[in-house]
């Protein structure tokens, strides 16, 4: 389930907007974005990523939807391998500062990502939100309950709106967008073999 990011209207707000939803977003941040960040939910930890968790973000890349294009699915030869995936880890800084681990604080198990990515798809200065859980974690609110958690991070940090790309056909990942206030905009890019890519706003 992933999500790569009309006007937010508080008088048509969601869940998100309770006091409730408020008690479940982010309680700590550490940093802001382009250094190291720590956000804490009631029942996540999301953080930067460790070396021997590339085997989560493998098993992601497994269980891809086979309609996501070649390039983000693994190909015949296996690649990208755990190896592969520990490398990026220890040299790609979008696994410290952008995309962050989600772990469960109960099981103490990462379960997938969720952070800002600058994707340059969006506006100056309007990154994307995008997450993507291991599909045993689906149905559970843990995505919705990670997203909130960024969003009140980029708030906090001076963001003024953000973007969230998703699959036309990926409709659970359009509804957690929606829970957290994400609106369907017009623009869209047509994939006659993968689908459309619809583009969303939130504004903070």
């Amino acid at each position: 389930m992933s999500g790569i990011s009309s006007v937010y209207d508080r008088r048509h707000a969601p869940w998100h907007a309770s006091a409730f939803a408020r008690e479940m977003v982010a309680v700590m941040t550490v940093g802001a974005p382009g250094s190291e960040v720590l956000l804490e939910t009631s029942r996540l930890l999301l953080r930067p990523w460790r070396v021997d968790e590339a085997v989560v973000q493998r098993e992601l890349w497994t269980e891809r939807d086979p309609r996501v294009p070649p390039h983000r699915r693994i190909d015949a030869d296996g690649h990208p391998t755990v190896a592969e995936l520990e490398d990026s880890i220890r040299t790609n800084k979008v696994w410290s500062t952008g995309l962050l681990a989600v772990e469960r604080k109960a099981s103490r198990d990462v379960i997938g990502y969720c952070g800002l990515v600058d994707s340059g798809r969006g506006s100056v200065g309007e990154p994307e939100l995008a997450f993507e859980l291991l599909r045993r974690m689906w149905r559970q609110g843990y995505a919705t309950e990670a997203s909130l958690a960024v969003l009140e991070w980029a708030r906090s940090s001076g963001y003024e709106r953000l973007w969230a790309t998703v699959w036309d056909w990926n409709t659970a990942s359009r509804r957690v967008l929606a829970k957290v206030g994400f609106t369907e905009t017009d623009r869209k890019e047509v994939d006659v073999v993968h689908g459309t890519t619809l583009f969303t706003t939130r504004r903070l």
